[in-house]
């Protein structure tokens, strides 16, 4: 999952980018409401960390031209951070859409727990185990298993598993994947896409799931044809 960090103490993104890259996000940062703004308008995350004390653009108007924008996408979970939690500020955020508040100072470990449970809601209830044939995927954990062997996977072999599975039996674009892994200054070529897509398929073997490749176009996870019913 991709990650928006958006707070202009240096010190506390650093230690928060930091924290959510061990936990397998990427994680992109901006520091100001300005940049926040068009980093959302033009690209596409998973979850918005979103400080309230922004400069150039205040946190709250972020908000609301995030949740005025026409989409037909779910809406982006958002948890603001902010130094000063007061009732009126709350209410005011959660009117224009926020999911969850933190005020500053906080743990990481609470905020990385925070952030658990804003993926987990946006999944849905039940929704959070992703399964095709004998492979189960943990959205929350982010760890797989085979016949409840868990696979040891790579970040990136984590990462590409994911979106797969997210869109299983749809063709998945060598450009939504790098989207999907990288964080901005990353570069990721279309070849080294490949070199990780074959590290997958071996550690999939047996798992009743395949990838097609589809030359030219990309990738669908789909289940072997020895797995569906014979007639």
């Amino acid at each position: 999952m991709r990650i928006l960090l958006a707070e202009d103490d240096e010190i506390l993104a650093d230690g928060l980018c930091r924290s959510l890259r061990q936990s397998g996000y990427a994680v992109d940062h901006v520091a100001n409401g300005e940049a926040a703004d068009a980093a959302l308008t033009a690209d596409q995350f998973g979850l918005l960390i979103l400080d309230l004390g922004l400069p150039r653009l205040a946190g709250m108007e972020v908000l609301r031209k995030l949740r005025a924008r026409n989409t037909r996408h779910a809406p982006l979970p958002v948890l603001i951070l902010t130094a000063a939690d007061s009732i009126e500020q709350r209410v005011r955020g959660l009117d224009l859409g926020a999911d969850d508040f933190m005020a500053k100072p906080f743990a990481l470990t609470e905020l990385e727990a925070r952030v658990r449970a804003l993926v987990r809601r946006s999944m849905g209830a039940g929704s959070t185990l992703l399964r095709i044939g004998t492979l189960t995927y943990d959205l929350i954990g982010r760890t797989a298993s085979i016949d409840q062997q868990q696979l040891e996977l790579s970040g990136r072999e984590t990462g590409l598993l994911e979106i797969l599975l997210q869109r299983p039996g749809r063709l998945v674009s060598k450009e939504q994947i790098v989207t999907h892994l990288c964080e901005w200054g990353e570069e990721l070529s279309h070849n080294a896409v490949e070199v990780y897509m074959h590290r997958l398929r071996r550690k999939l073997e047996g798992g009743g799931v395949r990838i097609a490749t589809v030359r030219g176009l990309g990738y669908c996870l789909e289940r072997p044809p020895e797995a569906g019913a014979t007639g």
